[in-house]
């Protein structure tokens, strides 16, 4: 998608250091940080939300799961983390393009507060 800030971070447009990638995801330090560790995880691929999993890209959601695991153990994070997504508006996504934060380095309380 041409105006999508995430497509362009993932194909190289707009600078960013990749704590990883692979040929169908890419992973980065959050620029508005909630957690000591905070880092976004996202498929190359332009999928909008969670309400546009289909058959056809829904196998990708189980790789963000072991790339956030992966991540986990890279970063240290022994005693725990959160894995979030975020879906539309009112669930509190602010760009669209499908994307999990990985948050960890402090206990994560819920609710938050």
């Amino acid at each position: 998608m041409d105006d999508c800030l995430f497509c362009k971070i993932a194909n190289g447009e707009i600078a960013s250091e990749f704590l990883y990638e692979d040929d169908e995801f890419v992973a980065f330090s959050d620029i508005n940080p909630i957690a000591p560790i905070h880092i976004l995880i996202i498929p190359k691929t332009h999928i909008a939300s969670a309400d546009d999993i289909d058959e056809k890209n829904s196998y990708l959601i189980g790789k963000i799961f072991t790339i956030a695991s992966q991540l986990a153990k890279d970063m240290g994070l022994k005693k725990g983390y959160r894995i979030v997504n975020n879906c539309k508006e009112d669930g509190g996504q602010s760009v669209d393009h499908i994307h999990f934060h990985l948050l960890g380095g402090r206990q994560m309380l819920w609710p938050p507060g």
